[in-house]
């Protein structure tokens, strides 16, 4: 597909110098400290936590050893690796994995986000700048423009460009050879990817919630670069309350190490961490204030009768789609509410969680 390629979309680029903050949360989930998206908060810890190798990436067994596999291939045959989408909750470390990718090809990587290639010369702006083997990270990509993608089609298969110079009876079609590169897509709704660019990548990966066990090797991890003394123990707590993903872990890491710090001698043990968790109102399970309060409106406001999304919003004094989008998924999985035809509706679990008597008949 032929598009214009304009000055200001090469500006664009140079503007934001490889990309825009990824992972942001778009007003999703604001400042809950058990939010799973990126928040300002997270920035201390970002990169300074992040492993920048495979051996030092903690979980995800399986996808860690099929990118070893194609890793390895991909150096021996002197050749760029083939593209790849992560897919997954946010928090899980799909950013993160891109990084490590790259790292083990000895690559450079560019990184930008799906909203912010707004327009064909952005993506243009940016494909004409990578060099031999680099690694383009592309977050949230089922956030692209169509004709964006379009364009996108040709330089993944082919890796060339179709360039439209001048207008009218003028402009004539040039073709552009790009350096061979591969292509990280991360995506947490895979849904919303089209099926070209889905079936474009070589290879797709989901990534799994972890296991309390495996995050409290990634607490440990995060205490001993960060010079916080923390136990075995203290680890497992924090990692039990952080809804199987690594960046709440270590969100929860650092609130958990200033309460220490003011409130103890600055170690973490179990009880400690349950103390400082308690304090900060996340839970044995994870839930925080707002999560319980959407049970309590469940159990005790409507005693346990179905409730419709916006009456149940309105009760929260939340938008429905807050509600559906960030409250409802954990609560879900946790088997504290279920959805049903007539409405939300609390399951037994919620009530025994409140230390609460269902009513008869439930």
């Amino acid at each position: 597909m032929a598009f214009d390629l304009d000055i200001e979309g090469i500006g664009f680029l140079a503007e934001r110098d490889g990309g825009a903050p990824r992972g942001r949360a778009e007003g999703e989930g604001g400042p809950r400290a058990v939010s799973p998206t990126f928040t300002e908060d997270d920035l201390e810890l970002d990169f300074s936590l992040r492993p920048k190798r495979l051996d030092d990436y903690l979980g995800q067994s399986k996808v860690k050893e099929s990118l070893g596999i194609m890793i390895d291939a991909a150096r021996a045959r002197g050749d760029v690796a083939d593209h790849i989408l992560f897919s997954g909750p946010p928090g899980l470390g799909k950013t993160t994995l891109a990084t490590v990718v790259a790292n083990e090809l000895g690559a450079s990587i560019r990184t930008t986000s799906g909203p912010a290639i707004a327009r064909t010369g952005d993506l243009a702006a940016i494909l004409t700048n990578l060099e031999e083997g680099d690694v383009l990270f592309i977050d949230e990509i089922h956030r692209l423009n169509r004709m964006v993608e379009e364009v996108l089609y040709p330089a993944l298969e082919d890796f060339e460009l179709d360039i439209v110079v001048g207008k009218g009876p003028a402009a004539r079609s040039i073709r552009l050879d790009l350096p061979r590169f591969t292509l990280i897509g991360a995506t947490t709704r895979t849904g919303l990817l089209t099926g070209p660019l889905r079936d474009r990548f070589g290879v797709a990966f989901r990534l799994q919630y972890y296991t309390p066990e495996e995050l409290s090797l990634i607490v440990s991890r995060s205490a001993s670069i960060l010079n916080v003394a923390i136990d075995g123990e203290g680890a497992l707590e924090i990692a039990r309350r952080s809804r199987g993903t690594p960046r709440l872990a270590n969100r929860l890491l650092k609130r958990v190490r200033d309460w220490a710090q003011v409130r103890g001698d600055g170690s973490i043990t179990e009880d400690v961490a349950a103390e400082a968790l308690t304090f900060f109102e996340v839970d044995h399970l994870g839930l925080d204030a707002v999560d319980n309060r959407l049970l309590e409106v469940l159990c005790v406001q409507f005693a346990g009768r179905p409730v419709g999304l916006t009456t149940l919003a309105s009760a929260l004094a939340e938008d429905p789609d807050t509600v559906e989008d960030v409250y409802e998924p954990f609560l879900m999985q946790q088997g504290l509410m279920m959805r049903t035809p007539k409405g939300r509706q609390a399951t037994a679990g919620a009530w025994e969680h409140l230390g609460l008597v269902p009513p008869e008949g439930r």
